[in-house]
């Protein structure tokens, strides 16, 4: 399955990045499939282990932040191999006929 996230420590302050780059190390420690962008995060993997992971995520930034905001979104394909990742790009490039620009 993929699951994007995206998580917002509310209260404090405006900037967010050592929070997000605690999150980050997550989910590069956890071995997963993943690729950040400015607005979130995709990683790949089983259920329980990517559910396991957003919530480690979620409880790592409600450690310094008051009120945490997080929204998941998933997309479960079980007929597909697990490098949906990656592929799913390839399939729209294919389509374009060109790179997307990353």
């Amino acid at each position: 399955m993929l699951a994007e996230f995206s998580i917002t420590p509310i209260g404090t302050g405006e900037s967010v990045g050592d929070v997000i780059a605690a999150v980050i190390r997550l989910v590069d420690e956890s071995g997963l499939p993943y690729r950040a962008n400015p607005m979130g995060t995709v990683v790949e993997g089983e259920w329980d282990t990517v559910m396991a992971l957003l919530k480690k995520c979620h409880d790592e930034a409600m450690k310094v932040s008051p009120r945490v905001v997080s929204h998941v979104a998933i997309d479960m394909r079980p007929s597909k191999p697990n490098n949906r990742l990656t592929e799913k790009l390839k399939g729209v490039e294919r389509r374009l006929g060109r790179k997307v620009r990353t």
